[in-house]
């Protein structure tokens, strides 16, 4: 009976259950009415302002080609995890696969990093224009966004890979249900059959992690101090409005991508993280 009881025990888990859904009984079909009218709009939406970019010639510029790839990077970011969500939200079994969680949190993360860095990038490209508007042709050449947005891709996608493939070596063996609604890694190393703690690739990601969201918020604090001190010294109402018009709805969406992140890693589950990233939309389609 007791050796029956430990192969049980260590027996490798085949399937995770996410327990941070609500029943449908407890308002969960509400949840799914209105988060697939929400995630149905952020993708017709940017599904919009992509070919609205590429098929009009007038916005064949830098900022609204980032606008363009910033566009097509949240519709698979808004569909790592809402799918799955959704299917949860009505389904009796919550669960997903080893293999599966491991892909929702690759993307999940490479994506969020790709994005983190086109909007620092982003706002590089608006320092430059206001900043040193005679020079800004020159310098923001199509050959530089483009590789501009290659790296940032490279960055994302990269950076997520070895904790994803050192995860993918882990035991799992019990218990297996994730005190969240998707996959991420703390949840998932808590499930681990070993100590995790004190292996030292976790604190080296996080450090790297931690390091890109910091230099990302200084990158754009000192550029937008910049871009406000040269805004300052315009003489002109209308140039100021214009200037300060250009970089507005980008900080806005700034702000807004990192709250929802936060939010996202500080709750089970809250129906405001795809509303943000509703008004995020609509901020740069203005």
């Amino acid at each position: 009976m007791v050796k029956a009881e430990d192969a049980i025990q260590t027996a490798a888990v085949t399937e995770f259950v996410f327990t941070g859904f609500p029943h449908l009984q407890e308002g969960g079909l509400l949840f799914f009415i209105l988060l697939v009218l929400v995630y149905l709009f952020i993708i017709i939406g940017n599904l919009m302002v992509f070919f609205a970019v590429k098929l009009d010639s007038r916005l064949h510029t830098p900022i609204y080609f980032f606008i363009s790839v910033l566009s097509f990077l949240e519709i698979w970011y808004t569909t790592t995890t809402n799918p799955k969500m959704l299917s949860n939200l009505v389904s009796e079994q919550k669960i997903i696969s080893p293999a599966g969680c491991l892909l929702q949190m690759y993307f999940f993360h490479s994506l969020g990093i790709t994005e983190v860095c086109l909007l620092s990038t982003m706002v590089m490209d608006r320092y430059l224009a206001i900043c040193h508007p005679l020079r800004y042709p020159t310098i923001m050449t199509s050959q530089l966004y483009t590789q501009l947005t290659l790296g940032c891709c490279f960055c994302g996608f990269f950076t997520p890979l070895p904790e994803i493939a050192w995860i993918s070596t882990l035991p799992f063996c019990g218990p297996n249900q994730i005190q969240n609604i998707f996959c991420d890694f703390d949840p998932i190393l808590t499930l681990a059959c070993m100590d995790t703690g004190t292996i030292v690739l976790i604190k080296v990601v996080d450090i790297v992690h931690a390091t890109e969201i910091i230099t990302a918020i200084m990158l754009v604090s000192l550029a937008y101090v910049c871009i406000i001190a040269v805004i300052l010294r315009i003489q002109s109402a209308d140039g100021h409005q214009k200037a300060f018009s250009t970089c507005a709805s980008h900080l806005a969406i700034f702000l807004i991508f990192f709250v929802s992140v936060a939010l996202r890693f500080s709750a089970k589950y809250s129906f405001f993280w795809d509303i943000l990233d509703f008004i995020r939309f609509l901020l740069f389609t203005f």
